[in-house]
């Protein structure tokens, strides 16, 4: 495990959040009912299981980090979230923590079914720590950003889950917050309000303030967080930057990948028995192999040499991504309805891509074998590192030759009788 991230150099040196040792116990009880725990209390201990959601975590969050917590279903990380929120309390250790904060962690959460939208405003802000007047200051805010107005003054019981979302999102970003929590929730949103809450909490990183996000989306954690902390079975097995994260994090799938597969298919040295390996991947700019900066408008072949071990059909593609993890472009051998050959032997395979103008930076290509149905066979998540020249007159993931000029518009008719400046 890597060491606990240090501190931004300009931020201050005592952490907002400091975690130490915690361990957090559940038990899980076989009964189904009330009845059958007393029917059966003698053997109570026999009907009930110890579950550790986490253990011995032990980490520090400082100022004006953005903090992105992540790993499989059931593996700590909102459990974590909800030990530094103060929503549960650990078995074990003890979690410190500074500023106003504000969580959001649950759909809901906060606020009470029978009472209007208005209401659970007033009551969900005082649980933040504001006062009746300065919830009445920032109101029409709150109200404003939920965009629900209409139905601010209907029970709670009768709002979507998306208007939940909304009410209890704008709330606490209104509470001005030292430390922002964000859970799942902000996933059962439109899009639109999706766009409003990224914006929001990019203006709350350059404010400065903290932010602790927990999701299962990659590609939006890798973007927004300078820092993932990556859980296994309650148990911080990274903690780095945001692009060593995201290799953290696919190697426990792929971990847990090879755990489940069938005794027949792994060697004694617990690895997969290979069907289809990816012996050597090379990358071709204009027919020779790739050494330097790109110019936009080349032509791109990545050149995979596969040795096919065993029988079966199988695909293969490629993908290019920004180092942090971002999509920006995939292809399979099934798009070109090519099958692949499935006798035993090495065999060379060729994706050819015209006039490639990505934009300006470096990009990861990684290459792939698997079964139509899904099941992985090979996976090179580093085949090659590319680097595009940068666009002198654009950014962002694509450029293009293009020209810019300024003409005067044939559109605009002098009004009868006005003068000229």
């Amino acid at each position: 495990m890597t060491p606990t991230a240090a501190p931004p150099a300009a931020a201050d040196a005592r952490p907002i959040i400091s975690v130490q040792d915690v361990s957090k116990r559940f038990v899980i009880h076989k009964d189904k009912s009330i009845k059958e725990r007393i029917v059966n209390f003698r053997q109570s201990r026999d009907l009930k299981d110890d579950f550790w959601a986490l253990r011995d975590v032990s980490l520090d969050i400082f100022p004006g980090q953005t903090v992105g917590l992540m790993g499989h279903n059931g593996s700590g990380k909102s459990t974590l979230l909800k030990a530094i929120g103060g929503i549960i309390h650990p078995t074990s250790g003890s979690v410190m923590r500074r500023g106003r904060m504000a969580a959001l962690l649950e759909l809901g959460a906060g606020f009470h079914p029978d009472l209007t939208g208005r209401e659970n405003v007033f009551l969900n802000a005082s649980i933040l720590g504001l006062s009746k007047q300065q919830t009445e200051d920032v109101f029409d805010d709150i109200v404003d950003f939920s965009g629900i107005g209409q139905f601010i003054d209907t029970q709670v019981k009768f709002y979507s889950s998306g208007m939940y979302v909304r009410l209890a999102f704008a709330v606490a970003i209104n509470s001005d917050p030292d430390l922002l929590l964000v859970d799942e929730v902000l996933a059962v949103g439109d899009e639109p309000f999706q766009k409003k809450c990224m914006d929001k909490i990019r203006q709350f990183q350059r404010e400065g303030r903290t932010i602790v996000v927990v999701s299962h989306s990659v590609e939006q954690v890798a973007d927004l967080c300078d820092r993932i902390i990556v859980l296994k079975a309650g148990e911080v097995v990274h903690d780095g930057s945001a692009e060593s994260g995201v290799r953290a994090l696919r190697g426990t799938f792929e971990e847990d990948r090879i755990a489940e597969l069938p005794p027949e298919q792994v060697d004694s040295a617990g690895q997969p028995l290979p069907a289809v390996t990816i012996d050597d991947v090379v990358v071709l700019v204009d027919g020779v192999p790739h050494d330097g900066v790109i110019e936009p408008g080349s032509a791109l072949e990545v050149v995979a040499t596969c040795t096919v071990h065993d029988f079966g059909p199988w695909i293969a593609g490629l993908s290019i991504a920004t180092p942090p993890g971002h999509l920006v472009y995939r292809v399979n051998s099934e798009g070109f309805d090519h099958p692949l050959p499935d006798e035993p032997g090495t065999y060379d395979l060729r994706f050819t891509m015209e006039d490639m103008s990505l934009g300006g930076g470096q990009y990861v290509v990684q290459f792939g074998a698997e079964r139509p149905a899904g099941q992985r066979l090979d996976l090179n998540e580093n085949a090659a590192l590319i680097e595009f020249a940068r666009d002198p007159h654009g950014a962002g993931d694509v450029q293009f030759t293009g020209e810019f000029r300024v003409e005067r518009s044939a559109a605009v008719v002098e009004a009868p009788g006005s003068r000229s400046r």
